[in-house]
């Protein structure tokens, strides 16, 4: 895989199924228009699939429950509200889809009601004359004209989106048979207020509200937790009906009335915590309830990116990670902390389930496998089927297999990991690439990154070292106070463990990563530097004191992972221990990032110059955290560039 092969990662997104309707966007890089296209994609449960929409950036397909209408997000290429997302619905059967929103920053997923009249959807609402919008005067000033912001609070701003408080997500509910006949787009009035975000708006099985996730106290303090709560689809006051110990989202009702949603648990700690799957009675106008906890705290870590919890007669389906997969299981509805053995497995292999649907006994998934960067699997009466394969082309240009890898840590604990071989007998360089998180988990679907790598000769040595998900909620909780400790140990046992091998070089290895993997990196040059021939540490967190007030998580990341002394904070952070490091070292940031912000690299770089050390920063204009997953496709492939460039001088 070559770097700009990243055109040929086709991703299908969450899919929608009514029937034998099944609707999924298909997303991939464009490196001309330097931007993601998307469309939607019809699949037959027979196996064939064809584009089903002719915009360039169409996203979030959801099917009416008559099976009549399909609501989905259009993009366009023009300014203002053209240029983010608005809803848009389109007759099954055929026909133009028409546009039924104007707001000025775009609309989230639609949700339809029972009825199949009306739709619920979040929206960010601005300020007046801030983000393109009139202010007082009928005037739309440009950004670095705006009235200064007043800020009063810690979570002001979040990586990724922006500036929160001047322009909060609220609900809507449209009727979308008075939109279809209007002759212009309807103005709307949101069901709450702007003093907190609404989110994961999700209909009572009457129709008569809409719930939806708020922080508690309506957002009167800081908080990272969220409660659900509930408003009458026609307005009215919202009331909180479910009282949450965490952080909560996607809730989604059974038949019966029962409300199911995931969180995360912060009643022992705020980080390192496994997703459960709760379940809760709301007795709306009466008070909030406690909701009991259906998977184990240990064991079940539900995957909340692959979307709400599907109830299925007496079950509810849910995502699992788990060392390294992500399982498609069911959940009794009546089950009380069951153990993850305890989960009936719908779908476990060497894969990860991105998401999934369900109509009736059809459950529909997107996979993605070593082989695959995403297709759509259904399992009915007939068994288990791939229906598409939309990384044929990419596996035509080049894959290169993965391999398991297991051993033990000086401890004698338990690793596990990946080693992807290059094409050719060796002995190959190596590159040790680290995750971020800590608390995410490397999985088996294709990674990029890897197969850039050991395409052009490098052997890519892969893991999920304590610290990590997916193993337990106690192997994520191993490094809470101890960054820099047992995951190192693990970093470096799968390390050796590859370097077993004959046809690896254990003279030309280096260290990379990104996020906590870029600390990662930072700490192994500065405390095991003689083990590598250069490093490249991206985004990294080096200065957990600046982190703590400059990160848009720092005011609790930092306390919760590395705790509050002044001399523990100087301790673990990589910038102290700068002078320890003698290998060249590649500093690369990205202007935006407010995860690990900018000065996080600029002080790491200019502490290893004037140490003397061969040090390069390589900054990224216009990007954010999250350049390597969802930047600009350009930028990615010359990152990717860069960073075979480096490579090629250090480990030839």
């Amino acid at each position: 895989m070559l770097p700009a092969d990243i055109e040929a990662l086709l991703v299908p997104g969450r899919p929608a199924l009514r029937g034998s309707l099944l609707l999924t966007a298909v997303s991939s890089p464009d490196l001309k228009t330097n931007k993601a296209r998307s469309a939607l994609h019809r699949v037959s449960l027979h196996g064939d699939a064809w584009p089903w929409t002719l915009g360039q950036h169409d996203s979030a397909p959801a099917i009416s429950p008559d099976g009549r209408w399909v609501a989905f997000l259009r993009r366009e290429n023009g300014e203002g509200a053209d240029a983010h997302p608005q809803l848009h619905v389109i007759p099954v059967d055929g026909g133009e889809a028409k546009r039924l929103t104007a707001s000025p920053l775009g609309v989230g997923s639609p949700v339809w009601a029972p009825d199949s009249q009306r739709i619920a959807f979040v929206a960010r609402i601005p300020e007046a004359g801030r983000y393109g919008t009139a202010d007082g005067d009928g005037e739309s000033p440009e950004a670095v004209a705006e009235a200064p912001r007043r800020i009063t609070r810690m979570d002001y701003r979040v990586d990724n989106v922006g500036f929160l408080r001047d322009r909060m997500k609220r609900l809507f509910v449209i009727d979308v048979i008075t939109a279809l006949e209007a002759a212009e787009v309807l103005e709307l009035k949101p069901l709450t207020d702007g003093g907190f975000d609404a989110d994961d708006p999700a209909w009572t099985p009457d129709g008569t509200r809409v719930v939806f996730t708020a922080p508690p106290q309506w957002g009167a303090s800081e908080s990272s937790s969220q409660d659900i709560c509930a408003v009458l689809a026609d307005g009215g006051e919202a009331e909180v009906v479910v009282v949450c110990p965490g952080s909560c989202e996607h809730p989604a009702f059974g038949e019966d009335g029962t409300l199911f949603f995931y969180c995360e648990s912060h009643e022992e700690q705020l980080v390192a915590s496994n997703t459960g799957l709760y379940a809760a009675v709301p007795r709306f106008g009466e008070g909030s309830v406690e909701p009991r906890r259906l998977t184990d705290a240990e064991t079940v870590d539900c995957e909340s990116s692959a979307g709400p919890p599907v109830p299925v007669g007496a079950e509810v389906l849910v995502a699992v990670r788990n060392r390294g997969a992500v399982e498609l299981r069911a959940v009794a509805a009546g089950a009380e902390t069951a153990r993850l053995t305890e989960l009936r497995v719908l779908y476990a292999q060497h894969a990860a389930v991105r998401a999934f649907a369900a109509d009736g006994q059809v459950i529909v998934a997107v996979v993605a496998t070593p082989q695959s960067a995403g297709d759509i699997v259904v399992f009915d009466e007939s068994g288990t089927r791939t229906l598409t394969d939309y990384s044929q082309e990419l596996r035509s240009r080049g894959l290169r297999p993965v391999e398991e890898l297991t051993t033990t840590a000086p401890d004698g604990y338990p690793v596990h990991g990946w080693l992807v071989l290059p094409e050719g007998e060796g002995p190959h360089p190596v590159l040790r690439v680290v995750h971020g998180g800590p608390f995410t988990q490397q999985d088996w679907g294709i990674f990029d990154e890897a197969q850039v790598y050991a395409s052009a000769g490098y052997a890519v040595v892969l893991g999920n070292p304590r610290g990590s998900a997916g193993y337990g909620q106690s192997h994520g909780r191993a490094i809470t106070h101890g960054f820099g400790t047992v995951d190192v140990d693990d970093v470096l046992a799968l390390l050796d463990k590859a370097l077993e091998r004959p046809d690896l070089d254990a003279s030309r290895v280096g260290i990379m990563g990104g996020s906590y993997g870029g600390f990662m990196t930072s700490w192994l040059a500065a405390h095991h530097g003689p083990r590598f021939r250069a490093a490249w540490s991206e985004r990294a967190v080096n200065a957990w004191d600046s982190m703590l007030g400059s990160s848009d998580i720092g005011y609790t990341f930092v306390d919760a992972y590395i705790g509050t002394d002044p001399a523990v904070l100087r301790d673990r952070s990589p910038l102290y221990h700068a002078d320890k490091i003698t290998i060249p070292f590649a500093v690369v940031h990205s202007e935006n990032d407010w995860r690990c912000p900018l000065e996080q690299g600029q002080r790491l770089f200019v502490a290893l110059r004037r140490a003397g050390v061969d040090a390069e920063f390589l900054l990224f204009p216009g990007e954010g955290h999250e350049l390597t997953r969802s930047g600009r496709p350009r930028h990615r492939t010359q990152r990717f560039e860069a960073v075979l460039e480096w490579w090629a001088r250090h480990l030839s």
